[in-house]
């Protein structure tokens, strides 16, 4: 290992936003429950079983794009829904009405609350610039940017490939490695030479898939064995944890 905790072969860091560099994800989780919570309880009444926020979202939803979180989830309660289109309006039962409805609520608590970048990201994102090392950030989410600039670390990375991306390049989301792939490839280096930053188990297997050289797992929630499983190759609580290991 070398400067930042890294192999040497690394010359550049590919990131996920939401749990890695911003306190996005619980909102995202919240914002998941609020919104599968109603659904169900229209559809299957009082007795219905409430969305996981720790086990469903981590398993079905966390770093997939946003329908595909529909779908997967969905599927894990035996429910089947029109696909509709992405114009739906956010009361529609369609996959992308329940993805738009998700998504406002996203907006309104991120209004409301703000974003808070993860000081240990923020350092070890600089500390990487001033090493020389190609950065990018690479998300499902359509909001990258806009929640790059409120947490006031978008100046950070060369590269966003985000939801807004993917979809204009045709790109599939998480766990395949489309998104990491391309990233890689503006930054202009070869996937075993990219380092892929995850907490969701869907970035792990991205990672994994993609051929890449260094997979760091990003543990917020405890979940440090399933990272693992999934193919990180160091799990860390804090991005913080490397520059540590790195000066010892």
């Amino acid at each position: 290992m070398t400067a930042l905790g890294l192999p040497a072969h690394v010359r550049a860091c590919l990131f996920d936003l939401d749990g890695v560099l911003t306190k996005t994800a619980v909102v995202h989780a919240a914002a998941w429950k609020e919104m599968f919570d109603a659904f169900l309880a229209r559809r299957e009444g009082p007795a219905f079983r409430p969305f996981d926020p720790v086990a469903d979202y981590d398993e079905y939803v966390d770093g997939r794009p946003r329908a595909d979180g529909v779908r997967s989830f969905l599927a894990s309660r035996g429910i089947t829904l029109p696909e509709g289109t992405d114009t739906d309006p956010p009361d529609a039962d369609t996959v992308q009405g329940l993805g738009n409805r998700k998504n406002l609520l996203v907006l309104a608590k991120i209004r409301r609350e703000g974003v808070e970048a993860y000081p240990g990201s923020v350092r070890f994102a600089e500390a990487a610039r001033a090493a020389g090392l190609r950065r990018a950030v690479v998300s499902s989410s359509a909001n990258c940017r806009d929640v790059l600039a409120a947490a006031g670390i978008e100046d950070l990375f060369e590269v966003r490939v985000d939801g807004i991306v993917a979809k204009e390049r045709g790109l599939p989301g998480k766990p395949r490695p489309d998104t990491f792939l391309a990233a890689a490839e503006d930054l202009g280096v070869k996937p075993a030479e990219a380092a892929v930053f995850e907490d969701a188990l869907a970035g792990m297997e991205a990672g994994r898939a993609g051929g890449f050289g260094f997979v760091v797992g990003v543990d917020r929630v405890g979940q440090a064995g399933a990272l693992r499983r999934h193919g990180a190759d160091i799990v860390v609580d804090d991005l913080a944890d490397l520059l540590e290991d790195d000066a010892t």
